[in-house]
């Protein structure tokens, strides 16, 4: 796909390199049905670069550390998911489990600040599911804490479930459930853009993949494979080379990319993203990336994604503008949060949600 580029300057040529990762993956080391190989195989077989596993903390006996590393060219590193009943938080880079289940979340929060490491709020405003799990839902509830860096915005697992009422909805948002997935909710969205006004505010997706067995009198089946959850919400990473092959670096680089947002979140099952890109380029030569914050100066947006959609300017949470195709540019009128969704059209279900950028802060 030809690659815009006012004024002849390589303005991608600073992060050149994505990686394709999916988060948020649980292991027989906690409510997992399979192990870190098994999974990673998987992740093989769908094409992704690294894999993130966040077994829940209060089930495993130890933090798996021992198991990072790459399985042939996938990269596999180990996080995890603290809290119980509610405020679960995506925990990375960690030395060592925090065995403590019952903290107050912003405890919680400084104890993994505390190794070093750094964190997302996990589906924050989850619905729960209203048929076999009585809309039982892991919300978070404290949004006074400080310190964390980011909001899962889309879990796979937390939107499908959400509209399940009967074992017929079941069965039919299982046989649509790429296509009828919900994208992020408004209330996470609201959340996300008003922390934005404040401060940089990186966002992920993830899978939340079990590989859970469904049991209902003698009915038992697998509904969501790993094969299939790996592939739905992934996140794409940005790096200024290639993933580095020493297991130290590259978890570096990834993790760096998670905290600063250089990233964004899509549907991959939905549509292969891989080829996005959402800059900034001034007028002045100062270039600005997803994630990345800078002064407002005249410049354009350059937007390019892989297939036909429908592509949204979000400004301070609200869509400025709309375009249909595979290219466009927008130059800002002034100061504001910028961030862009995409969405593909897929008959007949209409416009379905795909991508959701990072955003660029021209302040």
């Amino acid at each position: 796909m030809p690659v815009l580029n006012p004024g002849g300057r390589d303005f991608a040529a600073m992060f050149d390199f994505e990686c394709i990762g999916n988060l948020h993956i649980h292991t027989v080391h906690s409510d997992g049905k399979e192990t870190v190989p098994q999974i990673a195989e998987s992740a093989a077989k769908v094409g992704l670069d690294f894999i993130i596993i966040n077994d829940h903390s209060y089930m495993a006996d130890a933090l798996p550390l021992q198991e990072e590393g790459f399985y042939g060219k996938l990269l596999v590193l180990v996080g995890s998911e603290l809290g119980v009943r509610f405020h679960h938080y995506l925990a990375f880079d960690l030395k060592q489990r925090i065995a403590e289940h019952s903290l107050p979340p912003q405890k919680m929060i400084d104890e993994v600040q505390a190794q070093g490491g750094f964190g997302f709020l996990a589906h924050p405003f989850e619905k729960g599911m209203p048929f076999a799990e009585k809309s039982v839902a892991y919300t978070w509830n404290d949004l006074s804490v400080t310190g964390y860096q980011g909001i899962c915005i889309w879990n796979f697992m937390s939107r499908w479930k959400e509209r399940v009422r009967t074992i017929l909805h079941g069965f039919f948002f299982l046989s649509f459930k790429t296509q009828l997935l919900k994208g992020p909710s408004r209330e996470t969205l609201d959340f996300w853009d008003r922390q934005c006004r404040q401060r940089r505010m990186s966002v992920i997706g993830g899978s939340d993949a079990h590989g859970t067995d469904f049991k209902w009198g003698p009915l038992k089946l697998r509904p969501f494979t790993y094969e299939y959850l790996l592939n739905s919400i992934t996140v794409h990473i940005f790096l200024k080379n290639r993933l580095p092959k020493a297991l130290d670096e590259a978890k570096k680089e990834v993790y760096g990319a998670l905290k600063e947002g250089r990233l964004f979140v899509a549907h991959d099952n939905l549509c292969r993203s891989k080829g996005f890109r959402f800059d900034f380029i001034s007028n002045d030569g100062s270039d600005l990336y997803m994630g990345e914050e800078g002064e407002f100066r005249e410049g354009s947006f350059v937007i390019e994604i892989p297939a036909e959609g429908e592509i949204r300017m979000v400004k301070d949470g609200a869509v400025v503008k709309k375009w249909r195709g595979r290219e466009v540019m927008y130059e800002p009128k002034g100061k504001g949060v910028y961030r862009v969704e995409v969405y593909r059209r897929l008959f007949p279900f209409g416009w379905r949600p795909w991508i959701f950028s990072n955003p660029i802060y021209l302040r």
